[in-house]
Parts: C-alpha cells; sequence; structure tokens
C-alpha cells in the first residue's frame, strides 16, 4: 500500500516566512544601532550598548516562558499571534522617537521590545516547522539567516540614513517589522503539521536533565550562545578599535559593521545544506572552532593591516551564527521522547540567560582591560561548547 502523498505547500511560503522573519527581527538591534546618536544629543547619559542589549534580550526570555506557560500558540493561530506581536513590537520600538526620552524609558521599550520580540522568533520557526516535516534543518538555515540579516539591517539604515540618522532607522525598522507582519498573516495559511504548542512543565525537567546526550548537546548551544550576541553588539567597538589602532585610515563607517554581520547570514543557509550531508553536528562544530579560533586570536586580528584584518573579521561574522541553526536541530533531535517542549523552552532561556551574562561581563571588564584584548571574554564559550560536544558522546542519526 502506497503511503499517502504529503499534502501541497505553496511555493510562496518559506520566502514570505523568511521576509517576515528578516524584517521583524530588524527590531532586535535597533536600539543598538541608534544609541551612539541618541548619546550625542546628551539626554541618555550613562545607557550603554550592553544595557540596550541585555534588556531586550531579558524581555525575549520572560516572552518565551509566558508563551510556554500560557500556551498562547495554542489560543491564536501562529500568523495571527505573529502579526500581532509584530504590531505590538514595532510601535514599542517607535517609542524610542518619544521626546526627552530617559534611560529608564529607553530600558523598558527595549524591554518590551524583546517580549514580543517572543512571538516572532520562535513562532515564525514554528510556522516553518508546521510547513516543513522533512528538511527543516535547511528551512531553519534560511531563517536564521533571516535573523543575522535582521540583525545587521539598523547599520545599514545608519550608512543610508544621512542626515536623519537615528531617527529615520527607527522608523524604517518599525515600518518594515509592520509589513513583514501583515505579508505573514495574509499570505501564509496554517501548515499541514501544525501541532499544538508544548507547554512548559517542570515535572519533565528532572527528566531532561538527567539524559546525557541532550545535555551535552545543550551546553554546546550555550557556548554558542556566550559568544553570539555579545559579539553582533560590540562589532562597531571591534572595528573602531582597529582603527584607533591604525591611524591614518578612513573610519570604518555603519555599512561596515552590517557587511560583516550580515555574512553570517549565507554561512546560515550554507550551513543548512552541509548539514545535509555532513550532519548537524560536524558542521556545528566546525562553525564553532573557527569563531573560537577568532576570538582566541582577536589581539593579532587588529594587528592586522585593513584588507586581512576585515577578512578575518569577515570569517569571524560568518562562523559565529552558522553554528546556530544546527545546534538547534541537535538540541531537538536529542530531546528525550516526550519533552521535546519543555527541552527546547529551557534551552532557549538559559542560552539568551547566558547571553545577558556575558554582555555585562564583557561591559565590566572595558574599564580596566585593553581593548585588543576584551574579546577573549567571548573564549570560554567556544572552548566549553567544543568541549562537550567532543565525539563520541553527541551524534547525530
Amino acid at each position: 500500500m502506497n503511503p499517502a502523498p504529503s499534502p501541497a505547500r505553496p511555493l510562496r511560503v518559506l520566502p514570505i516566512i523568511v521576509f517576515a522573519q528578516f524584517a521583524c527581527t530588524s527590531l532586535w538591534f535597533a536600539g543598538n544601532a541608534v544609541l551612539p546618536e541618541m548619546l550625542r544629543e546628551g539626554h541618555l547619559r550613562g545607557l550603554t550598548a550592553g544595557a540596550a542589549v541585555s534588556a531586550v534580550q531579558l524581555g525575549f526570555i520572560v516572552g518565551t516562558l509566558l508563551a510556554s506557560l500560557l500556551r498562547v500558540a495554542d489560543l491564536l493561530p501562529p500568523a495571527r499571534l505573529f502579526v500581532l506581536c509584530a504590531v505590538v513590537g514595532s510601535a514599542l520600538n517607535a517609542g524610542l522617537l518619544l521626546p526627552d526620552a530617559t534611560p529608564q524609558l529607553v530600558l523598558a521599550l527595549r524591554f518590551g521590545t524583546g517580549l514580543f520580540l517572543a512571538g516572532i522568533y520562535p513562532v515564525g520557526m514554528k510556522i516553518a516547522a508546521d510547513h516543513f516535516e522533512t528538511g527543516l534543518e535547511r528551512a531553519l538555515g534560511y531563517l536564521v539567516g533571516a535573523l543575522v540579516l535582521g540583525t545587521a539591517f539598523p547599520h545599514l539604515l545608519r550608512l543610508l540614513a544621512g542626515g536623519w540618522a537615528w531617527r529615520a532607522v527607527v522608523l524604517a525598522t518599525s515600518g518594515l517589522a509592520l509589513l513583514g507582519g501583515l505579508l505573514l498573516w495574509a499570505r501564509v495559511p496554517n501548515g499541514p503539521f501544525r501541532r499544538p504548542a508544548a507547554r512548559l512543565d517542570a515535572a519533565v525537567l528532572r527528566t531532561v536533565l538527567r539524559h546525557r546526550l541532550f545535555r551535552q548537546a545543550a551546553l554546546g548551544y550555550f557556548g554558542h550562545m556566550w559568544e553570539l550576541y555579545t559579539f553582533w553588539a560590540f562589532v562597531p567597538l571591534l572595528l573602531a578599535t582597529h582603527a584607533r589602532l591604525h591611524p591614518g585610515q578612513p573610519a570604518y563607517g555603519p555599512g561596515w559593521a552590517f557587511g560583516l554581520i550580515a555574512a553570517g547570514a549565507p554561512a546560515c543557509v550554507l550551513g543548512g545544506y552541509l548539514a545535509r550531508r555532513w550532519g548537524s553536528l560536524p558542521t556545528a562544530r566546525l562553525a564553532l572552532a573557527v569563531s573560537g579560533g577568532c576570538c582566541l586570536l582577536s589581539p593579532w586580528l587588529l594587528a592586522l593591516p585593513r584588507p586581512a584584518f576585515v577578512g578575518a573579521v569577515l570569517v569571524w561574522g560568518m562562523a559565529v551564527v552558522a553554528d546556530s541553526p544546527q545546534f538547534s536541530t541537535l538540541v531537538a533531535q536529542r530531546a528525550p521522547a516526550g519533552t521535546t517542549g519543555t527541552a527546547l523552552t529551557l534551552v532557549t532561556c538559559v542560552g539568551f540567560a547566558l547571553t545577558i551574562v556575558s554582555l555585562q561581563v564583557f561591559a565590566a571588564v572595558q574599564g580596566w582591560v585593553a581593548a585588543p584584548y576584551l574579546f577573549w571574554v567571548l573564549v570560554p564559550g567556544p572552548v566549553l561548547g567544543l568541549l562537550a560536544t567532543r565525539a563520541p558522546a553527541v551524534t547525530v542519526a
């Protein structure tokens, strides 16, 4: 007896999900991209890039926990939840334009933006999974690539904004997020493989944590997360440090930050295809080893002449995120049977909590560690991730 054919999937589905993910996740680093200009206006003294990014990360953690506990993806169809979060997130991002905003208000707005990004980034992945029962590692490669482009996009907008500078960036990212959410809601139906959203279940946490293979895969993801968002947040600092160490060369504008972060997007897509041939684990470990090596060699990279330095950081920007979709695949594959929802929620929340710690540690040591050695703060993440996932402890079927 022949198996039932898979339901037909409109060709537009993946491109629209990818565009919506890119458009809405541009909200993530919009505040960080415009913070230097906001600070120059003089009413946000004491606010730092690390604090602004940490506020978004904290909001995202709270949002994912609340969404899991309340099962909001069961109360609303995923596309409707996505567009609602896109509308509110874009409005909160636009709140940065309020006159005489205080540091406290800016942090609250960034926290709120992160809270509603919890209904965008993971929900976008759920929508993709609802449509792609097979080939999910490739689809996730495209989706994480879209997240990378969304993260980098505010830096490109800063370059294009001219005299309008940071206000144009805020308006553009809010408008783009609104467009992405509406497009997905209007053009992407419920997927044929849609399942109820999993709820965080405290009763199975002990089972999850006792499962050795899952625990090691999760540690690999945690090592990756320790490095990723802090690297993204401080790429402008890395470029400024190189310019300061090599006086006489042109300054690095925001277009450079965009390019070096955005390079991770094609790397994620390529990693998705490589994982189908090599497996997710070898692909993730290769990327983690390359990015960890760049962390370790960062003082020497900063001593290189401009072309060699840019090339090295380009490789770093590709490797630092290419492992992300593959570690997500590993975590899902290694979750004990019947605990996938709890396991993924736990790993996501802990991973993003670690980004806050990494950001704050990096910011704290800036005052007493010479700039060329700052990125050594990121080295423990890749090292511990590689140790945790070394063969033969974790394998992928």
